[in-house]
């Protein structure tokens, strides 16, 4: 596992009050998480700050890839470096970036991911990508669902119990696999959204 990163926990400090306030975040299924050990965080994507507040729920770092546009800007491509991102091209095989993050789970890290690929502009789900089920059939990684949804005034943080390969559905992997694999995390996403919603009685957004 990775030394202790105290630039990324003192920023964790110094923003989770501000988050809070302004969103009203609320963090359910902490302990869904091993304090030790690779995972996957599997989660939806709405907001562009989704990176920085998923993982202020959790006493462990969470580590991201970032697109590469965002290392043009050099103070943003140095802050976000000192958080240990990393950046990926968008839109093509990044055979580079895909290698470190599989080096980065297979030292033990807890490492997060957008399964949608790109944010959803009005909330709702998006049809999820493969590349989280090939990283974590290839590191053999379990994979933890996780979902926000804003419900009234309040953002929920939902961290959902860690699903095994073979919950997966994996056997052998290849491309048919992978896509069966991304459905069910997928479809374990969803279900914590209707599990929020149903505990509050109210409706999404």
């Amino acid at each position: 596992m990775k030394k202790r990163n105290h630039f990324y926990f003192f920023w964790r400090a110094l923003l989770l009050p501000f988050f809070k306030l302004k969103y009203r975040m609320k963090y359910i299924g902490a302990e869904n998480v091993p304090a030790e050990g690779a995972y996957i965080l599997a989660s939806n994507h709405t907001h562009a700050v989704d990176p920085i507040i998923m993982g202020m729920g959790l006493k462990r770092q969470v580590m991201f890839m970032a697109k590469e546009e965002l290392f043009k800007n050099k103070f943003v491509g140095w802050f976000i470096r000192k958080l240990d991102a990393f950046p990926i091209s968008r839109g093509k095989a990044d055979t580079g970036s895909i290698k470190h993050f599989e080096k980065v789970l297979e030292e033990g890290n807890l490492m997060g991911i957008f399964i949608e690929g790109t944010r959803s502009k009005d909330g709702e789900f998006l049809p999820p990508k493969n590349g989280c089920s090939l990283i974590a059939y290839d590191t053999k990684t379990p994979v933890i669902p996780v979902c926000h949804t804003k419900i009234g005034s309040r953002l929920y943080f939902h961290y959902g119990k860690p699903l095994s390969l073979e919950e997966m559905g994996f056997d052998k992997g290849g491309a048919r696999e992978f896509r069966n694999a991304s459905r069910i995390i997928m479809d374990h996403i969803k279900a914590i959204r209707e599990e929020d919603l149903a505990s509050t009685g109210e409706k999404n957004g």
